[in-house]
Protein backbone atom coordinates (compact mmCIF):
# COMPACT_ATOMS: atom_id res chain seq x y z
CA UNK A 1 0.00 0.00 0.00
CA UNK A 2 1.00 3.37 -1.30
CA UNK A 3 0.14 6.00 2.02
CA UNK A 4 0.15 9.71 1.04
CA UNK A 5 -1.37 12.56 3.52
CA UNK A 6 -2.15 16.27 2.17
CA UNK A 7 -0.01 15.47 -1.17
CA UNK A 8 -0.26 18.76 -3.02
CA UNK A 9 -2.07 19.10 -6.40
CA UNK A 10 0.85 19.24 -8.77
CA UNK A 11 2.38 15.90 -7.43
CA UNK A 12 -0.53 14.59 -8.14
CA UNK A 13 -0.35 13.06 -11.45
CA UNK A 14 2.06 10.78 -10.31
CA UNK A 15 -0.55 9.53 -8.01
CA UNK A 16 -2.94 9.05 -11.35
CA UNK A 17 -0.49 6.65 -12.97
CA UNK A 18 -1.53 3.52 -13.42
CA UNK A 19 1.19 0.18 -13.48
CA UNK A 20 3.14 0.65 -17.00
CA UNK A 21 2.36 -2.12 -19.61
CA UNK A 22 5.52 -3.19 -21.88
CA UNK A 23 3.26 -2.60 -25.10
CA UNK A 24 5.52 -3.01 -27.67
CA UNK A 25 6.25 -6.78 -26.83
CA UNK A 26 3.11 -7.14 -26.27
CA UNK A 27 1.90 -6.27 -29.79
CA UNK A 28 4.30 -8.52 -31.61
CA UNK A 29 3.03 -11.19 -29.80
CA UNK A 30 -0.99 -10.22 -30.72
CA UNK A 31 0.32 -9.83 -34.36
CA UNK A 32 1.75 -13.26 -34.63
CA UNK A 33 -1.56 -14.76 -33.14
CA UNK A 34 -3.70 -12.45 -35.93
CA UNK A 35 -1.59 -14.25 -38.59
CA UNK A 36 -1.66 -17.42 -37.26
CA UNK A 37 -5.83 -17.47 -37.12
CA UNK A 38 -5.57 -15.74 -40.44
CA UNK A 39 -3.63 -18.73 -42.12
CA UNK A 40 -4.83 -21.65 -40.41
CA UNK A 41 -8.60 -21.37 -38.95
CA UNK A 42 -9.64 -23.74 -36.43
CA UNK A 43 -6.65 -25.70 -36.64
CA UNK A 44 -4.89 -22.90 -35.44
CA UNK A 45 -7.11 -21.95 -32.61
CA UNK A 46 -7.03 -25.83 -31.44
CA UNK A 47 -3.55 -25.72 -31.64
CA UNK A 48 -3.96 -22.29 -29.36
CA UNK A 49 -6.33 -24.04 -26.97
CA UNK A 50 -3.79 -27.09 -25.82
CA UNK A 51 -1.04 -24.60 -25.84
CA UNK A 52 -2.82 -22.03 -23.53
CA UNK A 53 -5.60 -23.39 -21.54
CA UNK A 54 -4.41 -27.69 -21.97
CA UNK A 55 -7.20 -28.17 -23.44
CA UNK A 56 -7.23 -30.96 -26.20
CA UNK A 57 -10.37 -30.77 -28.21
CA UNK A 58 -11.25 -31.24 -31.97
CA UNK A 59 -14.93 -29.28 -31.77
CA UNK A 60 -14.49 -25.51 -31.09
CA UNK A 61 -18.47 -25.02 -30.94
CA UNK A 62 -20.70 -25.80 -28.33
CA UNK A 63 -23.26 -27.99 -28.57
CA UNK A 64 -26.80 -28.06 -27.54
CA UNK A 65 -26.51 -30.85 -25.95
CA UNK A 66 -23.66 -29.45 -23.67
CA UNK A 67 -25.90 -26.76 -22.75
CA UNK A 68 -28.66 -28.71 -22.04
CA UNK A 69 -26.56 -30.50 -19.49
CA UNK A 70 -25.10 -27.13 -18.18
CA UNK A 71 -28.77 -26.37 -16.82
CA UNK A 72 -28.84 -29.27 -14.90
CA UNK A 73 -25.43 -28.89 -13.16
CA UNK A 74 -25.72 -24.77 -11.60
CA UNK A 75 -27.89 -25.04 -8.29
CA UNK A 76 -31.47 -23.78 -8.47
CA UNK A 77 -30.70 -20.34 -5.99
CA UNK A 78 -27.93 -19.25 -9.08
CA UNK A 79 -30.52 -19.87 -11.93
CA UNK A 80 -33.13 -17.62 -9.84
CA UNK A 81 -30.33 -15.34 -9.26
CA UNK A 82 -29.27 -15.17 -13.12
CA UNK A 83 -32.61 -14.47 -14.33
CA UNK A 84 -33.69 -11.74 -11.42
CA UNK A 85 -30.30 -10.34 -12.74
CA UNK A 86 -31.52 -10.49 -16.20
CA UNK A 87 -34.86 -8.74 -15.35
CA UNK A 88 -32.71 -6.03 -13.73
CA UNK A 89 -30.80 -5.39 -16.53
CA UNK A 90 -33.00 -6.00 -19.14
CA UNK A 91 -35.79 -3.43 -17.33
CA UNK A 92 -32.51 -0.74 -17.37
CA UNK A 93 -31.38 -0.83 -21.31
CA UNK A 94 -34.99 -1.50 -22.51
CA UNK A 95 -35.99 1.73 -21.13
CA UNK A 96 -32.77 3.38 -23.24
CA UNK A 97 -35.00 2.56 -26.03
CA UNK A 98 -35.58 5.98 -28.35
CA UNK A 99 -38.96 6.78 -29.93
CA UNK A 100 -38.53 8.29 -33.38
CA UNK A 101 -38.73 11.81 -33.61
CA UNK A 102 -39.29 13.19 -36.77
CA UNK A 103 -38.50 16.93 -36.84
CA UNK A 104 -39.70 19.66 -39.26
CA UNK A 105 -36.50 21.37 -39.56
CA UNK A 106 -38.06 23.87 -42.22
CA UNK A 107 -41.05 23.79 -44.21
CA UNK A 108 -41.25 20.81 -46.35
CA UNK A 109 -38.03 19.21 -44.83
CA UNK A 110 -38.76 16.52 -42.24
CA UNK A 111 -35.33 15.14 -40.56
CA UNK A 112 -35.69 11.71 -38.13
CA UNK A 113 -32.67 9.46 -37.06
CA UNK A 114 -33.84 5.68 -36.37
CA UNK A 115 -31.54 2.79 -34.68
CA UNK A 116 -30.71 -0.78 -36.10
CA UNK A 117 -29.14 -3.09 -34.26
CA UNK A 118 -25.57 -4.19 -35.15
CA UNK A 119 -26.26 -7.44 -37.55
CA UNK A 120 -23.71 -9.54 -36.10
CA UNK A 121 -21.95 -8.70 -32.47
CA UNK A 122 -19.29 -11.16 -30.76
CA UNK A 123 -18.86 -11.25 -26.94
CA UNK A 124 -15.61 -12.03 -25.15
CA UNK A 125 -15.69 -14.26 -21.92
CA UNK A 126 -12.99 -14.40 -19.53
CA UNK A 127 -13.12 -18.36 -18.33
CA UNK A 128 -9.45 -18.54 -16.25
CA UNK A 129 -10.02 -18.00 -12.66
CA UNK A 130 -12.75 -15.95 -12.72
CA UNK A 131 -15.47 -17.03 -15.09
CA UNK A 132 -17.42 -14.00 -15.83
CA UNK A 133 -21.52 -15.49 -16.33
CA UNK A 134 -22.28 -11.97 -15.13
CA UNK A 135 -20.62 -10.21 -18.39
CA UNK A 136 -22.56 -12.50 -20.54
CA UNK A 137 -25.91 -11.00 -18.87
CA UNK A 138 -24.34 -7.59 -19.59
CA UNK A 139 -23.58 -8.06 -22.95
CA UNK A 140 -25.80 -9.97 -24.35
CA UNK A 141 -28.96 -8.24 -22.83
CA UNK A 142 -28.91 -5.05 -24.34
CA UNK A 143 -27.44 -6.91 -27.58
CA UNK A 144 -31.11 -8.80 -27.89
CA UNK A 145 -32.78 -6.11 -26.82
CA UNK A 146 -31.07 -3.89 -29.51
CA UNK A 147 -32.09 -6.91 -32.37
CA UNK A 148 -28.48 -8.12 -33.26
CA UNK A 149 -29.18 -11.09 -35.39
CA UNK A 150 -25.91 -13.01 -34.71
CA UNK A 151 -24.69 -12.87 -30.65
CA UNK A 152 -21.44 -14.63 -31.07
CA UNK A 153 -19.69 -15.93 -27.77
CA UNK A 154 -16.18 -16.64 -27.03
CA UNK A 155 -15.02 -18.26 -24.35
CA UNK A 156 -11.80 -20.27 -23.33
CA UNK A 157 -12.29 -24.25 -22.21
CA UNK A 158 -10.92 -26.16 -18.99
CA UNK A 159 -8.18 -28.81 -19.03
CA UNK A 160 -11.39 -31.26 -19.59
CA UNK A 161 -12.66 -29.19 -22.45
CA UNK A 162 -15.77 -28.13 -21.08
CA UNK A 163 -17.37 -24.42 -20.21
CA UNK A 164 -18.30 -23.50 -17.36
CA UNK A 165 -21.86 -24.30 -16.77
CA UNK A 166 -23.43 -20.88 -15.43
CA UNK A 167 -21.94 -19.03 -18.90
CA UNK A 168 -23.67 -21.60 -20.97
CA UNK A 169 -26.75 -20.67 -19.01
CA UNK A 170 -26.88 -17.69 -18.74
CA UNK A 171 -25.92 -17.43 -23.04
CA UNK A 172 -28.76 -19.30 -23.56
CA UNK A 173 -30.83 -17.92 -21.43
CA UNK A 174 -29.93 -14.21 -23.51
CA UNK A 175 -30.19 -15.13 -27.02
CA UNK A 176 -26.35 -15.91 -27.71
CA UNK A 177 -26.62 -17.83 -30.90
CA UNK A 178 -23.58 -19.40 -31.17
CA UNK A 179 -20.46 -20.24 -28.47
CA UNK A 180 -17.11 -21.51 -29.27
CA UNK A 181 -14.69 -22.39 -27.51
CA UNK A 182 -11.76 -20.34 -27.75
CA UNK A 183 -9.75 -17.84 -25.52
CA UNK A 184 -7.58 -14.71 -25.46
CA UNK A 185 -6.16 -13.36 -28.22
CA UNK A 186 -7.02 -16.09 -30.50
CA UNK A 187 -10.57 -15.98 -29.42
CA UNK A 188 -10.12 -11.90 -31.10
CA UNK A 189 -8.86 -12.60 -33.88
CA UNK A 190 -11.20 -15.17 -34.94
CA UNK A 191 -13.71 -12.97 -34.49
CA UNK A 192 -12.26 -10.71 -36.21
CA UNK A 193 -11.31 -12.60 -39.07
CA UNK A 194 -13.52 -15.42 -39.20
CA UNK A 195 -12.80 -19.12 -39.25
CA UNK A 196 -14.33 -21.92 -40.89
CA UNK A 197 -16.26 -22.65 -37.35
CA UNK A 198 -16.33 -18.99 -36.23
CA UNK A 199 -18.09 -16.28 -37.98
CA UNK A 200 -16.57 -12.45 -38.04
CA UNK A 201 -18.47 -9.99 -36.68
CA UNK A 202 -18.91 -6.40 -37.08
CA UNK A 203 -17.90 -5.23 -33.42
CA UNK A 204 -16.35 -6.99 -30.18
CA UNK A 205 -17.78 -5.90 -26.73
CA UNK A 206 -16.24 -7.96 -23.29
CA UNK A 207 -13.43 -7.46 -21.00
CA UNK A 208 -9.94 -9.78 -20.72
CA UNK A 209 -6.15 -9.47 -19.69
CA UNK A 210 -3.78 -7.35 -21.39
CA UNK A 211 -3.71 -9.44 -23.89
CA UNK A 212 -7.06 -9.44 -25.36
CA UNK A 213 -7.30 -5.62 -24.63
CA UNK A 214 -4.51 -5.42 -27.34
CA UNK A 215 -6.25 -8.01 -29.33
CA UNK A 216 -9.26 -5.77 -29.51
CA UNK A 217 -7.42 -3.11 -29.90
CA UNK A 218 -5.72 -4.93 -32.88
CA UNK A 219 -9.00 -5.56 -34.70
CA UNK A 220 -9.51 -2.02 -35.24
CA UNK A 221 -7.09 -2.44 -38.03
CA UNK A 222 -9.37 -4.63 -39.58
CA UNK A 223 -12.62 -2.44 -39.54
CA UNK A 224 -13.68 -4.07 -36.76
CA UNK A 225 -15.21 -1.89 -34.13
CA UNK A 226 -14.94 -2.41 -30.04
CA UNK A 227 -16.63 -1.78 -27.37
CA UNK A 228 -13.99 0.64 -25.44
CA UNK A 229 -10.46 -0.09 -24.62
CA UNK A 230 -10.76 -1.21 -20.83
CA UNK A 231 -8.03 -2.61 -19.22
CA UNK A 232 -7.33 -4.18 -15.57
CA UNK A 233 -10.23 -3.49 -13.05
CA UNK A 234 -10.02 -0.57 -11.13
CA UNK A 235 -11.55 1.13 -8.33
CA UNK A 236 -11.81 4.52 -6.09
CA UNK A 237 -13.51 5.15 -3.05
CA UNK A 238 -14.20 8.73 -1.51
CA UNK A 239 -14.92 8.81 2.20
CA UNK A 240 -16.12 11.01 4.50
CA UNK A 241 -15.97 10.65 8.99
CA UNK A 242 -19.39 9.23 8.45
CA UNK A 243 -17.95 6.06 6.28
CA UNK A 244 -17.91 2.59 7.59
CA UNK A 245 -14.18 0.81 7.30
CA UNK A 246 -15.12 -2.14 6.96
CA UNK A 247 -17.70 -1.54 4.02
CA UNK A 248 -14.60 0.63 2.35
CA UNK A 249 -12.33 -1.98 2.82
CA UNK A 250 -14.47 -4.55 1.46
CA UNK A 251 -15.58 -2.47 -2.05
CA UNK A 252 -11.33 -2.25 -2.08
CA UNK A 253 -10.94 -5.86 -1.55
CA UNK A 254 -13.88 -6.52 -4.74
CA UNK A 255 -11.90 -5.24 -7.45
CA UNK A 256 -8.64 -6.17 -5.78
CA UNK A 257 -9.27 -9.75 -6.09
CA UNK A 258 -10.11 -9.53 -10.01
CA UNK A 259 -6.31 -9.47 -10.82
CA UNK A 260 -2.83 -8.67 -9.51
CA UNK A 261 -2.94 -5.68 -12.35
CA UNK A 262 -6.30 -4.86 -10.59
CA UNK A 263 -5.55 -0.78 -8.91
CA UNK A 264 -7.51 0.59 -6.04
CA UNK A 265 -7.42 3.72 -4.38
CA UNK A 266 -8.80 5.28 -1.33
CA UNK A 267 -9.37 8.60 -0.32
CA UNK A 268 -10.65 9.96 2.99
CA UNK A 269 -10.71 13.46 4.84
CA UNK A 270 -10.71 11.79 8.05
CA UNK A 271 -7.56 10.57 9.37
CA UNK A 272 -9.29 7.67 11.74
CA UNK A 273 -11.42 6.61 8.84
CA UNK A 274 -8.09 6.12 7.10
CA UNK A 275 -6.53 4.45 9.17
CA UNK A 276 -9.55 1.80 10.28
CA UNK A 277 -9.76 1.30 6.51
CA UNK A 278 -6.52 0.41 5.81
CA UNK A 279 -6.91 -2.20 9.10
CA UNK A 280 -9.75 -3.90 7.74
CA UNK A 281 -7.83 -4.34 4.68
CA UNK A 282 -5.85 -6.27 6.00
CA UNK A 283 -8.18 -7.94 8.29
CA UNK A 284 -10.57 -8.92 5.36
CA UNK A 285 -7.72 -9.53 2.99
CA UNK A 286 -6.79 -13.20 5.24
CA UNK A 287 -9.70 -14.52 4.94
CA UNK A 288 -10.23 -14.46 0.57
CA UNK A 289 -9.62 -17.39 -1.00
CA UNK A 290 -8.23 -15.19 -3.71
CA UNK A 291 -6.36 -13.14 -1.53
CA UNK A 292 -3.07 -14.04 -3.37
CA UNK A 293 -4.43 -11.52 -6.67
CA UNK A 294 -5.80 -9.53 -3.86
CA UNK A 295 -2.37 -8.78 -1.71
CA UNK A 296 -0.30 -8.42 -5.58
CA UNK A 297 -3.26 -5.79 -6.45
CA UNK A 298 -2.82 -4.13 -3.28
CA UNK A 299 0.94 -3.15 -3.79
CA UNK A 300 -0.10 -0.85 -6.51
CA UNK A 301 -2.86 0.73 -4.32
CA UNK A 302 -2.81 4.15 -2.77
CA UNK A 303 -4.20 5.33 0.42
CA UNK A 304 -4.77 9.08 0.52
CA UNK A 305 -5.65 11.79 2.98
CA UNK A 306 -7.31 15.11 1.75
CA UNK A 307 -8.64 18.11 3.04
CA UNK A 308 -11.69 18.72 1.53
CA UNK A 309 -14.51 16.56 -0.16
CA UNK A 310 -13.79 19.04 -3.29
CA UNK A 311 -10.40 17.93 -3.44
CA UNK A 312 -11.09 14.10 -3.42
CA UNK A 313 -13.68 14.27 -5.59
CA UNK A 314 -11.20 16.70 -7.86
CA UNK A 315 -8.54 14.17 -7.49
CA UNK A 316 -11.45 11.63 -8.65
CA UNK A 317 -11.96 13.11 -11.91
CA UNK A 318 -8.27 13.81 -12.85
CA UNK A 319 -7.39 9.55 -12.58
CA UNK A 320 -11.05 9.36 -13.90
CA UNK A 321 -11.73 5.86 -12.46
CA UNK A 322 -13.55 2.77 -13.77
CA UNK A 323 -15.67 2.86 -10.46
CA UNK A 324 -16.42 5.62 -8.13
CA UNK A 325 -17.85 5.05 -5.08
CA UNK A 326 -19.33 8.21 -2.84
CA UNK A 327 -19.25 6.75 0.83
CA UNK A 328 -20.15 10.05 2.17
CA UNK A 329 -23.37 11.90 3.64
CA UNK A 330 -23.78 14.80 1.59
CA UNK A 331 -23.64 12.58 -1.81
CA UNK A 332 -26.39 14.46 -3.69
CA UNK A 333 -24.17 17.83 -3.21
CA UNK A 334 -21.40 15.98 -4.84
CA UNK A 335 -23.00 14.60 -7.95
CA UNK A 336 -22.70 17.71 -9.80
CA UNK A 337 -19.10 17.67 -9.38
CA UNK A 338 -18.46 14.24 -10.78
CA UNK A 339 -16.94 14.72 -14.56
CA UNK A 340 -15.27 11.65 -15.57
CA UNK A 341 -16.09 8.35 -13.91
CA UNK A 342 -17.79 4.84 -15.93
CA UNK A 343 -20.23 4.32 -12.76
CA UNK A 344 -20.38 5.67 -9.74
CA UNK A 345 -22.31 4.37 -6.39
CA UNK A 346 -24.07 6.93 -3.61
CA UNK A 347 -24.17 6.56 -0.45
CA UNK A 348 -22.85 3.45 2.40
CA UNK A 349 -25.23 1.01 1.30
CA UNK A 350 -24.46 1.22 -2.69
CA UNK A 351 -21.49 -1.23 -2.84
CA UNK A 352 -19.93 -2.03 -6.63
CA UNK A 353 -20.70 -5.54 -6.18
CA UNK A 354 -24.34 -4.25 -6.52
CA UNK A 355 -23.79 -2.71 -10.37
CA UNK A 356 -21.15 -5.89 -11.07
CA UNK A 357 -23.97 -8.09 -10.90
CA UNK A 358 -27.57 -7.17 -10.33
CA UNK A 359 -29.18 -3.38 -10.01
CA UNK A 360 -29.69 -2.93 -13.92
CA UNK A 361 -26.64 -0.54 -14.67
CA UNK A 362 -23.80 -2.17 -16.79
CA UNK A 363 -20.31 -3.65 -15.20
CA UNK A 364 -18.80 -3.06 -18.61
CA UNK A 365 -17.01 0.48 -18.30
CA UNK A 366 -13.72 2.10 -19.15
CA UNK A 367 -10.88 2.10 -17.65
CA UNK A 368 -7.18 3.60 -17.75
CA UNK A 369 -8.30 6.97 -18.12
CA UNK A 370 -10.86 5.95 -20.59
CA UNK A 371 -13.57 7.42 -18.30
CA UNK A 372 -12.41 10.53 -19.77
CA UNK A 373 -13.71 10.36 -23.14
CA UNK A 374 -15.68 6.91 -23.40
CA UNK A 375 -19.06 6.02 -21.30
CA UNK A 376 -19.84 2.22 -20.28
CA UNK A 377 -21.42 0.14 -22.80
CA UNK A 378 -25.10 1.02 -23.08
CA UNK A 379 -27.77 -0.33 -25.80
CA UNK A 380 -26.54 2.21 -27.85
CA UNK A 381 -23.59 0.22 -28.01
CA UNK A 382 -25.70 -2.45 -29.60
CA UNK A 383 -27.16 -0.05 -32.19
CA UNK A 384 -26.26 2.44 -35.29
CA UNK A 385 -27.82 5.79 -36.20
CA UNK A 386 -29.55 6.14 -39.21
CA UNK A 387 -30.90 9.61 -40.08
CA UNK A 388 -33.32 10.06 -42.79
CA UNK A 389 -34.66 13.55 -44.60
CA UNK A 390 -37.44 13.70 -46.57
CA UNK A 391 -37.53 16.95 -48.81
CA UNK A 392 -41.28 17.94 -50.61
CA UNK A 393 -41.27 20.70 -53.54
CA UNK A 394 -41.59 23.43 -51.44
CA UNK A 395 -39.22 22.38 -49.15
CA UNK A 396 -36.43 21.98 -51.63
CA UNK A 397 -37.56 25.78 -53.25
CA UNK A 398 -37.21 26.77 -49.94
CA UNK A 399 -34.19 25.49 -49.04
CA UNK A 400 -32.80 25.45 -53.04
CA UNK A 401 -30.61 29.25 -52.96
CA UNK A 402 -29.05 28.70 -49.22
CA UNK A 403 -27.71 24.87 -50.63
CA UNK A 404 -26.43 26.65 -53.98
CA UNK A 405 -25.10 29.14 -52.44
CA UNK A 406 -23.04 27.35 -50.34
CA UNK A 407 -21.93 24.89 -52.77
CA UNK A 408 -21.10 27.46 -55.25
CA UNK A 409 -19.12 29.25 -52.65
CA UNK A 410 -16.80 25.66 -51.50
CA UNK A 411 -16.40 25.31 -55.64
CA UNK A 412 -18.09 21.88 -55.49
CA UNK A 413 -20.59 23.16 -58.75
CA UNK A 414 -22.27 19.42 -59.31
CA UNK A 415 -23.59 19.80 -55.95
CA UNK A 416 -24.89 23.08 -56.74
CA UNK A 417 -26.53 21.17 -60.24
CA UNK A 418 -28.06 18.83 -57.91
CA UNK A 419 -30.49 21.38 -56.81
CA UNK A 420 -30.44 23.59 -59.67
CA UNK A 421 -31.55 20.81 -61.64
CA UNK A 422 -34.51 19.89 -59.50
CA UNK A 423 -35.64 23.94 -59.30
CA UNK A 424 -35.71 24.13 -63.06
CA UNK A 425 -38.17 20.66 -63.37
CA UNK A 426 -40.25 22.44 -60.19
CA UNK A 427 -40.47 25.48 -62.39
CA UNK A 428 -41.38 24.08 -65.57
CA UNK A 429 -44.31 22.30 -64.13
CA UNK A 430 -45.45 25.14 -62.64
CA UNK A 431 -45.43 27.16 -66.32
Amino acid sequence: MHIDRYSKKENWIDLVERPVIKRAEISKIIAEIFTEVEKRGDQALLDFNKKFDSADIDCLSVSQSEIEKATELISDDLKRAIQKAKENIAKFHGSQQEEINKIETSKGIVCWRESRGIEKVGIYIPGGTAPLFSTVLMLAVPAQIAGCKEIILCTPPDKEGNINPAILYAAQLCGVTQIFKTGGAQAIAAMTLGTESVPNVYKIFGPGNQYVVAAKEFALHYGVSIDMPAGPSEVLVIADEKAFPEFCAADLLSQAEHGSDSQVIFISTDFNILNKTMEEVTRQLKNLPRNEFASQSLNNSRFLLMKTIDDAVEFSNLYAPEHLILAIENFEEVIPLVRNAGSVFLGNYSCESAGDYASGTNHTLPTNKFAKNYSGVSLDSFVKKITFQHLSKKGLQYLGKTIEVMAKAEGLIAHKNAVSIRLKQINNEAV
